[in-house]
């Protein structure tokens, strides 16, 4: 079977491969000389290279050590076991080495071919991360709406309490204690203005259209570099062939603007000295699992920082309402943001270190 049949996936040569293509983990064909004859998606974005190019080669090329691994290539052939399960860590030149769970066994027909699947350890954890992370925030929503709810009825009622006594208030002493009855009233204002603010994202109606991810990126590039105009440089990495995809484009624009905004506040050191960037990346991400449910295609965009990193205390709580890593700050835009993306059935994801700060938002394309 040559690379064009293959890559039209497990043509109708070999119909039982194309299931193959829907699976998370990465799955490689080898035949008898050692050389890849199929490999999955989930493979290519592993291997970091398309099935075209990988058909060409060995899958001992791939890797600087790979004699563990051909040692149980070769045992499968010989029939020793059904199959054989082993971790292995296969290293790479010039990038990081896999941490894989491979399973390897041998096939009837094709005769002398080995099914070899790799699972990266990396994987499950991050699979089992964003399990509870989705959990954690259908809890926060709910405790959330609750809460506002419970504090918002008596709000009103201390509000107007508070104008009924500055009205009945004697005329003698009105200048004096009408500054208390006026505290009361500001902090009830403020506190029904932070309640406006949690209810928000349940309030506002899902208003879907057509949407280019390029286009709200570049809305949010003009909106930052108004406020901060000198002293921050916004690079663009754009993928155009990115399509279209039916989405709330003032919400995605909201989310990007709130993560960029943080950004940019934490970028205050750098805007000084006149080397704060941030970049807006964009890429197409193949066979990704969002929210327990698995997508050919997704959108993955990257907001990329060098500010001074998220505090290691707050960075697993980042996206829980009214934590903030900045004195002042209202701890609600991440959590508004991942709101606005989990309505989108996306993710954020983030990574950070002093020097780098990677929010990665991945939203399923058509």
């Amino acid at each position: 079977m040559n690379a064009e049949n293959m890559h039209a996936r497990a043509g109708e040569a070999m119909p039982s491969l194309a299931g193959l293509e829907l699976l998370a983990s990465a799955v490689v064909l080898v035949d008898g000389a050692g050389q890849i004859a199929y490999a999955n998606a989930a493979a290519e974005n592993l291997l970091e290279s398309s099935l075209k190019a990988l058909s060409r080669q060995k899958l001992s090329a791939q890797f600087l050590n790979p004699e563990e691994l051909e040692h149980i290539c070769v045992q499968a052939r010989q029939h020793k076991f059904a199959d054989l399960r082993q971790d292995l860590t296969l290293e790479r030149a010039g990038r990081d080495p896999l941490h894989v769970h491979s399973i390897v066994s041998a096939l009837e027909e094709p005769r002398d071919h080995i099914l070899i699947e790799l699972r990266e350890h990396l994987q499950h954890l991050k699979l089992d991360r964003e399990e509870r992370m989705l959990d954690q925030s259908q809890v926060n929503k709910e405790l959330i709406r609750n809460l506002a709810h419970e504090i918002k009825n008596p709000l009103g009622g201390i509000r107007g309490a508070a104008q009924l006594l500055e009205m009945e208030l004697p005329p003698l002493h009105l200048g004096q204690l009408r500054e208390y009855t006026q505290v009361i009233i500001k902090e009830a204002d403020r506190l029904q203005t932070l309640v406006d603010r949690l209810l928000a994202p349940h309030r506002r109606p899902h208003i879907v259209g057509d949407v280019n991810i390029h286009e709200v990126c570049e809305r949010v590039r003009s909106l930052i570099l108004a406020e901060f105009p000198t002293g921050l440089a916004i690079r663009r990495d754009y993928d155009a062939s990115i399509p279209e995809f039916r989405g709330d484009k003032e919400q995605l624009i909201q989310t990007v603007l709130n993560i960029a905004h943080n950004a940019a506040q934490a970028l205050s050191a750098r805007i000084e000295a006149g080397d704060a960037e941030l970049i807006f990346k964009t890429r197409v991400a193949r066979q990704v699992t969002l929210a327990k449910v698995r997508y050919g295609l997704a959108l993955d965009l990257h907001i990329i920082d060098n500010g001074p990193g998220i505090a290691p205390q707050i960075r697993d709580r980042i996206f829980y309402p009214l934590v903030s890593g900045r004195e002042g700050g209202s701890g609600l835009g991440l959590t508004l943001a991942q709101t606005f993306v989990q309505q989108h059935l996306g993710v954020i994801e983030c990574e950070s270190r002093p020097g780098y700060t990677d929010f990665r938002i991945l939203l399923p394309l058509p």
